[in-house]
C-alpha cells in the first residue's frame, strides 16, 4: 500500500502549549533514522519520539469519520484541519486500520524497516488542536488511535512511499485489541498479563501492562488525557 511522509516543526498550539502535531507533507526524499524522518519535531520527547516511538501512523479512512462527527456536533470550523497529518502522523494512507495491523508487524518503508511497537496513546493536545475538550476521550474509548512505530532498519525513503509487510509475528494482537484491553475493557487481568509478556510491545506499554495487572486496576488518565486544567 502507498502512504505519504509528513512532518511537523513546533509552533505554539494554545497559551503555555507548544506542539509540532500539524504535520504537512513532504516533496522530497528524506532520511529515516532510529528517531524518525529527518526534518520532523517531536516537543515532548518525554512522551512523543525516542526509538520506540519513532513514526507515527494514522489511517486515513478515518478522516472522513472524523469530519461526519465534527460537522454532527456543528463544530465545523475545525473540520476543514482533518486532513491527513492533523492528529500528528508521520505516515498515512489507506487499506491498514487498527483491527487489521498487528503488534510486531515489520515493513519494509522505502529502504527502512520499521516495526509497530504500540498504539498511540492520545494527550490533551488533540483537545487543543480541535477545540473539544474531550476530543482525546473520544479518541481513546473508540480505538480511531493510529499506532506508533520503531525504526529496525535505517534508510532513504520518498514522499510516497510503499509501505510493505514484511512479517507479522502476532497476528493475534491487533492494534485495536491492544489499545481494548489497556483502556476500553473492565479489567481484563489475563489480556493484560498477555501485553506483559509480548516482546514486540514496546517496553512502555509492557511495563504499564505489568503496573495495572499487579494493581489490580488502572492509573489515573485525566492528566494525560484532559491536561493541567484536571488537575
Amino acid at each position: 500500500m502507498q502512504v505519504i511522509l509528513l512532518t511537523g516543526q513546533a509552533k505554539p498550539l494554545a497559551p503555555g502549549i507548544d506542539s509540532a502535531i500539524d504535520k504537512q507533507p513532504v516533496s522530497e526524499m528524506l532520511f529515516c533514522s532510529h528517531t524518525g524522518l529527518e526534518g520532523d519535531v517531536q516537543v515532548a520527547s518525554h512522551f512523543h519520539g525516542g526509538p520506540e516511538r519513532a513514526l507515527h501512523y494514522y489511517p486515513a479512512e478515518h478522516y472522513p469519520v472524523w469530519r461526519q462527527w465534527f460537522d454532527g456536533m456543528g463544530l465545523t470550523d475545525n473540520s476543514e484541519q482533518l486532513v491527513p497529518g492533523a492528529f500528528g502522523e508521520n505516515l498515512s494512507g489507506t487499506g491498514l486500520t487498527e483491527a487489521d495491523a498487528c503488534i510486531g508487524d515489520v515493513f519494509r518503508l522505502g529502504e527502512a524497516l520499521v516495526q509497530i511497537s504500540q498504539p498511540r496513546s492520545p494527550c490533551h493536545k488533540l483537545n487543543a488542536r480541535f477545540g473539544h475538550d474531550f476530543f482525546s476521550v473520544l479518541v481513546q474509548a473508540n480505538g480511531r488511535t493510529g499506532w506508533l512505530l520503531r525504526v529496525l532498519e535505517e534508510g532513504r525513503v520518498t514522499p510516497t512511499a510503499l509501505l510493505e509487510l514484511v512479517e507479522r509475528p502476532c497476528a493475534g494482537m491487533p492494534v485495536k485489541r491492544a489499545g481494548d484491553i489497556m483502556f476500553n475493557r473492565g479489567y481484563d487481568a489475563d489480556g493484560l498479563r498477555e501485553l506483559a509478556a509480548t516482546e514486540q510491545l514496546s517496553a512502555s506499554w509492557r511495563k504499564k501492562a505489568a503496573d495495572y495487572s499487579a494493581a489490580g486496576r488502572v492509573n489515573d488518565w485525566t492528566m494525560r488525557l484532559l491536561g493541567p486544567k484536571a488537575d
